[in-house]
């Protein structure tokens, strides 16, 4: 990746775009950013959604009634048309808090603004993905028909998720389905050490909400809020809270885009439910390729959080 000096060592730096059935990247060349603004980043399924919410609880006080999927718009959707999407960010007049599923080397880096990169297993990825585009609806699939892309477009999967599985391992996900994952995440580590990027482990949220929470709040500089306003924010971020209140936490295409709308949207939030289907050797082939792709500590981060690496437990 080609990088410019920063505040930081290497500055990540846009140096292509990616163009697929679900992003178009280009259209961050337009974006005009603000200094206070938060950028939440994922690969798919890894808890994108989880951390809009606990963002946009942080950001209001922990208050019940705010609509984190709507105030929280996927920028680099291309099923939205460019100029209506630059015009709701425009239109925002609360601390924005934006998504993006984009490689680091196609997204347009703001030193001001705040980036949270949060991943999970590769395994529990594969199992979320599958159940999101298994159960899409076919309205689902026909929103990528006429957004003028002529690649490939998604395609709906076998009803076994170990088919992805064994793509991942084999060589990348499907492109009917996403886009490359092993750089994805390396791209993002390999930028681990900026100063306005925080890595997060889903398996680090799940073990102690609070203090990923916490952790959270400081990076963005959240001002301190009372005692009983943060243990709002906390229960709000908790997922059986969020599955009775999936409207709010879902965007707003989830009603039609899925069977039972923004339920399935809002899952499980489960890891290792691969467990009772991969086999020892195909949890060892899985490992072996992760460690080839990302390296012995990226590799072992993916799979267990923060224990792979002081850095990451560091508070910025």
């Amino acid at each position: 990746m080609a990088t410019t000096n920063g505040t930081n060592g290497n500055m990540p730096q846009k140096t292509r775009e990616e163009s697929n059935h679900h992003m178009e990247s280009s259209i961050w060349n337009d974006f005009k950013f603000r200094p206070d603004d938060i950028i939440i980043t994922t690969y798919a399924k890894s808890g994108t959604t989880w951390m809009q919410q606990i963002v946009s609880q942080l950001i209001h006080q922990g208050d019940p009634t705010v609509p984190a999927g709507a105030l929280s718009p996927w920028v680099d959707m291309r099923i939205v048309p460019k100029e209506a999407m630059l015009g709701l960010v425009e239109s925002q007049t609360h601390r924005r808090f934006l998504k993006t599923h984009l490689p680091l080397d196609a997204l347009v880096w703001s030193p001001q603004a705040k980036y949270i990169f949060i991943a999970r297993d590769g395994r529990d990825m594969v199992w979320s993905i599958h159940h999101h585009m298994y159960h899409a609806t076919d309205t689902f699939y026909s929103f990528f028909e006429n957004t003028g892309y002529e690649g490939q477009l998604p395609v709906r999967p076998s009803e076994n998720p170990k088919d992805i599985f064994d793509e991942l391992v084999k060589n990348d996900m499907p492109n009917t389905l996403g886009w490359p994952f092993w750089s994805h995440i390396r791209g993002w580590w390999e930028h681990r050490d900026q100063p306005n990027l925080l890595l997060v482990h889903f398996n680090d949220l799940k073990a102690d909400l609070e203090g990923g929470i916490k952790r959270i709040a400081k990076f963005l500089e959240i001002p301190d809020m009372p005692e009983d306003k943060f243990e709002d924010v906390v229960e709000h971020s908790t997922f059986d809270w969020m599955k009775e209140h999936a409207e709010l936490a879902a965007p707003p295409q989830a009603e039609v885009a899925w069977a039972n709308g923004a339920k399935d949207f809002v899952y499980k939030g489960t890891n290792s439910r691969w467990k009772d289907v991969l086999s020892e050797e195909d949890c060892k082939a899985y490992e072996k390729r992760a460690k080839k792709e990302l390296g012995e500590e990226c590799a072992d981060w993916l799979q267990h959080g923060d224990r792979s690496s002081d850095t990451m437990a560091m508070d910025k």
